[in-house]
């Protein structure tokens, strides 16, 4: 399939639910990545580490010359069909890595390169890189069974503690499923997810990602955010402080059209990244 002729996430999300369907992965929780990956005609390399593995094995093993990637998470050999993973990573991130290789054989389009390699940025969903990215599509549709998703959370109260909940009812990471969580929801609702804080002169911590609802978009337009937050935000005290989880903060905000707006947030802090979701009145 010629690339300029992909209709963008709606032909992923279509081959997403091919290959549930077929797997019999579709309605089965946490999601049986094992079978997925297994009806995509590939394995997971036994007794391979990518963590431990020699600096020379992806040119021996993988006849492939290593990019410049800071460190090797994840990699696909579709000639051996057999996936490579670095297991120190946790159980969450290795089962969607597992499926963004899975991705690249089950993308008929991805097919004509045999071998990729992927670090934190080509596994990053927002990375540049269309390939990675639509890789990265399907495995968040794929671990999270499209519409099947949509239906849990409909169960749920809107609350920072749902997708905590469906992130180990699916099996995925929850950094994953509160961005899912976000960007699929029809509420308002927003999530600013900051890096560890750190204590560089100040303490403060660097934005990761940003998302919002695209409800919460039409209504307060697209919020702005400093490269970092620091003490001057409630949620950072918290941070300091040693808060973990809660739905009781406050702040107000800047919207778009130079408005200030006061809004809900909930709190939770995995030691690894703060995780604000925002909710208007």
């Amino acid at each position: 399939m010629n690339q300029d002729n992909i209709d963008g996430e709606q032909e992923i999300e279509k081959i997403a639910r091919n290959v549930l369907i077929g797997s019999k992965a579709w309605g089965k929780f946490p999601t049986p990545v094992d079978q997925i990956v297994s009806y995509a005609e590939l394995q997971v390399a036994s007794g391979v580490d990518l963590s431990k593995v020699e600096p020379g094995f992806f040119t021996k093993k993988l006849h492939s010359l290593q990019r410049a990637l800071s460190k090797v998470l994840a990699a696909v050999d579709l000639r051996e069909k057999t996936i490579y993973l670095d297991l120190s990573q946790i159980p969450e991130r290795q089962r969607f890595n597992q499926l963004h290789e899975t991705g690249h054989k089950a993308l008929t389009w991805q097919r004509d390169t045999y071998i990729h390699l992927d670090d934190e940025s080509t596994l990053d969903p927002d990375t540049d890189d269309l390939f990675e990215r639509q890789a990265s599509w399907f495995a968040s549709d794929a671990l999270f069974q499209l519409d099947r998703f949509e239906d849990e959370v409909a169960k749920l109260p809107l609350t920072i503690k749902s997708p905590l909940a469906l992130a180990k009812h699916f099996g995925g990471s929850r950094h994953a499923c509160l961005r899912r969580y976000v960007v699929k929801s029809k509420k308002r609702c927003a999530l600013l997810v900051l890096k560890k804080p750190e204590m560089n002169g100040e303490f403060s911590a660097a934005i990761r990602n940003y998302f919002q609802s695209s409800s919460f978009t039409a209504e307060f337009g697209t919020l702005q955010w400093p490269s970092k937050c620091g003490l001057d935000f409630q949620f950072m005290k918290e941070v300091k402080f040693g808060a973990k989880l809660h739905e009781k903060g406050q702040i107000t905000l800047a919207i778009a059209s130079g408005e200030f707006v006061s809004f809900s947030y909930h709190f939770f802090y995995n030691t690894y990244n703060v995780f604000v979701l925002l909710l208007p009145p």
